[in-house]
């Protein structure tokens, strides 16, 4: 087995490169869930240069001429405005028309989605059909007003009232959906494959934006004053974050991917805390809580816009992942047809563009999903750690 370089090359390491069982290919909303939103602590490495004062950054890897095609990062580290300034957070058509292409028919990990039933007995036909979504930074009334037009299409589409629910965890939409209690919801990357083996849910729909761009990027930072920190292989010697157990970007794939370019193994020579979320991490990071983790480029994005005192130089990146498919809208698979047909009319046949759910709250346009096939590297990353399909793993 070589080493596997991919388009963008990601995930090289100038130093050790472990070999391990199976390829790990790299592959995204893992959960952004919010933390303490307090932006008052103090701590080192914030204001572009970190905790060096006004000196220059001593990282003799650090460069400036940052190539999306070829990063390289094998001799290079960058700022995190670098990733920004070159449109670097998300996938592009190219990723995500290869992703598709792969020509897979059976699930790598775990089982494919259930079909649908043939028998209209075996079909569960809810009034109000519950929709629900994973906390965003807005208020629940925020979100929900936002969500409007989509809610309003899906009741005409359907014939059926739907009502928005929020919920608090990975953990409580999967259960959600398995006891029939929610019918359609808006899932994580990372518990995707939790819902289908879990809960019956058919991935449906992904978004993309109005350019092509889709998903997230896993990226692997640290702040811009750690000039010790150079490569992935330097965190096993500082203090790490994951964020939680069955977030993608968060855990799933940074374990795999680590330890097999990098030679971090999880429990032998690498002990990451979990910190409880992206936020939590970024913020973690910048104030000086941890040092170094991996970390889901657009909740990352999230949390520099959203708070004052960090910005994308206070952050070094040493390295990143190939793209990964943005968290579906799924659905219980033994809804009525007729209800599972208005989710595709709205989600896949609508131009959302200049409304508050397209600008605000979701995509313009949303792509068809192929879980066996956009799905592959998240579940090759969860079956590298051997993640079971249950409750105590999510």
């Amino acid at each position: 087995m070589t080493k596997r370089q991919s388009r963008s090359g990601g995930w090289s390491s100038r130093r050790t490169f472990v070999l391990a069982t199976g390829a790990i290919g790299t592959s995204v909303l893992a959960g952004c869930l919010d933390g303490d939103d307090s932006d008052s602590q103090a701590g080192a490495g914030l204001g572009g240069g970190g905790g060096n004062g006004d000196s220059e950054p001593e990282d003799e890897m650090l460069s400036d001429s940052f190539d999306p095609q070829n990063p390289d990062w094998e001799n290079n580290n960058y700022l995190g405005s670098q990733m920004v300034e070159h449109d670097f957070i998300r996938g592009s058509e190219f990723d995500l028309e290869q992703m598709a292409d792969r020509g897979r028919t059976e699930a790598v990990y775990g089982r494919e989605p259930v079909e649908h039933p043939d028998d209209p007995s075996e079909w569960i036909d809810p009034d109000p059909i519950v929709y629900a979504d994973l906390p965003r930074e807005d208020s629940e009334q925020a979100y929900a007003d936002q969500l409007e037009p989509m809610i309003e299409k899906l009741e005409a589409e359907t014939g059926r009232d739907v009502e928005f629910q929020t919920i608090e965890s990975y953990a409580a939409v999967v259960e959600g959906m398995r006891s029939e209690r929610i019918h359609i919801a808006n899932f994580a990357t990372g518990n995707t494959p939790f819902g289908v083996n879990m809960a019956g849910m058919v991935p449906l729909a992904m978004g993309v934006a109005g350019d092509g761009e889709f998903g997230y990027r896993l990226l692997a930072i640290t702040r811009a004053d750690m000039d010790e920190i150079q490569s992935v292989s330097d965190f096993t010697d500082f203090r790490a974050t994951h964020t939680e157990e069955s977030s993608n970007s968060g855990n799933q794939a940074p374990s795999a991917l680590f330890d097999e370019h990098f030679g971090l193994t999880v429990g032998e020579n690498y002990d990451p805390e979990m910190s409880g979320g992206h936020e939590q991490s970024t913020r973690g990071i910048a104030y000086g809580d941890y040092d170094c983790g991996p970390i889901c480029s657009t909740c990352m994005e999230q949390t520099v816009d959203a708070v004052d005192n960090i910005d994308w130089d206070d952050f070094k990146v040493v390295s990143a992942a190939d793209p990964f498919p943005p968290g579906p809208v799924g659905y219980r698979y033994n809804l009525h047809e007729d209800i599972i047909q208005g989710a595709r009319e709205t989600f896949l046949n609508t131009d959302w563009s200049g409304t508050v759910f397209g600008e605000e709250a979701g995509y313009p346009t949303y792509e068809e999903v192929d879980y066996v096939n956009h799905w592959h590297d998240v579940m090759v990353n969860q079956q590298y750690n051997g993640v079971e399909y249950d409750e105590a793993n999510l």
